[in-house]
């Protein structure tokens, strides 16, 4: 007998069931039949794969071995197939990778009044998105490289520069001291505990390198952003974040003296068809999240943004730029896409 996508989805109906019983009831067969299915599959695979007891069935070990990579297979055809319903009803998705990002809400609103309904991969590892978009799972993938810390970016996909370099801010407590300026010193946050996600690609490096460069040794604590935000408005740590990043309840954005530590934010895709009808909705995307941030608006003011990083027109009145500031004087430059 050869082992077919059929006998992967009865093995999993009685481990999730837990009886062949219940199993044939959910697959529609007479038990007799699905049992005799389950000995034929067993034979072919040289060994028992359930314990049949009094209360049911439960895997063997060699079960537990064979559901471990038969369930991705049984998700992977379902998806599979509900993908190919969907496409044949109301046209193909479009898959988008990203890492996180406050134009996200808006670059995917525009992107359903296009032809494609974007269906969306969220991960905090930028390199598993590029590598996804190269292998054909993604269409484009919105991702940020952190300074200093370079993207596998597979030689088959073309790029396209969002922004070259966007300063990274710092996220405080309302209430800490620092948060009473609108720029921040490294060493204003000496005695505070950070926390970062190591599981982004290349931030945890980046801001260990960040702080020492100030001399600063402090407590770096790991989590995810979800928890951080939280843990900075109770007080508890500070961290670095996007300058369009929203302040929320007992949480001040501000800027850090000095831009120690930027990322580039980049659009991938095998095409450059891709890229062109994607790229544009993406820009006006992010240049509404940066009217949404008057801190990150007034550095860019300052700093004389052009019109050649495709910003539309800011409506604000010209703000005093901040004093000025040793290290890292970037200046914007146009990128032609690669």
């Amino acid at each position: 007998m050869e082992l077919e996508v059929r006998h992967l989805r009865v093995l999993c109906a009685i481990a999730d069931t837990g009886s062949l019983h219940r199993a044939a009831r959910q697959l529609g067969v007479a038990q007799p039949s699905l049992s005799t299915q389950l000995r034929r599959i067993e034979q072919e695979l040289g060994g028992a794969l359930f314990l049949r007891e009094r209360t049911g069935c439960r895997p063997t070990a060699l079960g537990r071995v064979v559901l471990g990579r038969a369930r991705p297979l049984v998700a992977e055809l379902h998806a599979l197939v509900a993908e190919a319903r969907a496409a044949a009803v109301t046209g193909p998705q479009l898959r988008v990778g990203s890492t996180a990002s406050p134009a996200l809400a808006g670059w995917l609103r525009r992107l359903r009044d296009g032809p494609r309904e974007p269906l969306l991969q969220m991960d905090v590892s930028a390199n598993a998105l590029l590598r996804m978009v190269a292998d054909g799972q993604l269409d484009v993938a919105f991702v940020h490289e952190v300074e200093g810390c370079p993207l596998r970016i597979p030689p088959e996909l073309g790029i396209r520069v969002l922004v070259e370099r966007e300063p990274q801010f710092v996220s405080l407590p309302m209430d800490h001291p620092a948060a009473a300026r609108p720029v921040v010193r490294l060493t204003d946050l000496a005695e505070d505990r950070w926390m970062v996600d190591p599981t982004v690609d290349g931030e945890w490096d980046a801001v260990h390198r960040m702080l020492r460069a100030a001399g600063l040794s402090p407590r770096i604590l790991h989590g995810d952003y979800h928890t951080t935000a939280s843990l900075v408005a109770t007080g508890e740590v500070v961290t670095v974040c996007q300058p369009t990043c929203q302040s929320r309840p007992g949480m001040a954005v501000r800027r850090l003296h000095g831009d120690p530590l930027g990322v580039r934010l980049i659009l991938a895709a095998r095409t450059e068809e891709m890229l062109d009808s994607v790229y544009p909705v993406l820009v006006e995307a992010y240049w509404d999240t940066v009217r949404q941030a008057p801190a990150y608006r007034e550095w860019l003011m300052a700093k004389g943004a052009p019109p050649s990083l495709g910003a539309p027109p800011l409506s604000c009145e010209p703000i005093k730029p901040y004093e000025p500031y040793e290290p890292y004087e970037h200046t914007y430059r146009e990128r032609k896409p690669a």
